[in-house]
C-alpha cells in the first residue's frame, strides 16, 4: 500500500507548483487551472486584448497590476491558495 502525503508545492495533479509572486507572466498564470478565472474576476484586461497576445509571455502580474491598477497582493495571494 502506497503512503499517501499532502505536499502545499504540488497541485491536485501532483504536478510541482512555482509560487506566483509579481515577476510570474500572465502565460503561466493562464496554465493554472484557476488562473484564467482569477485574473477575470480581478479585472485583468490581457485576456481580451489582442495586443498582449504578441508579448503575453513576457508581461508580468505586477508590470499589469502597476498600468491598471490592480490588488496586486490579493492576486497573488488567491492565485497561491
Amino acid at each position: 500500500m502506497e503512503e499517501s502525503y499532502n505536499n502545499p508545492m504540488e497541485n491536485h495533479t501532483g504536478n510541482h507548483m512555482e509560487k506566483i509572486t509579481s515577476k510570474t507572466t500572465i502565460k503561466k498564470i493562464l496554465e493554472l487551472e484557476n488562473g484564467p478565472e482569477i485574473l477575470h474576476k480581478h479585472g485583468v484586461p490581457c485576456m481580451g486584448c489582442p495586443m498582449a497576445q504578441f508579448e503575453i509571455d513576457k508581461l508580468q502580474i505586477g508590470q499589469v497590476c502597476k498600468v491598471y491598477g490592480l490588488p496586486l497582493k490579493e492576486i497573488i495571494e488567491e492565485l497561491n491558495k
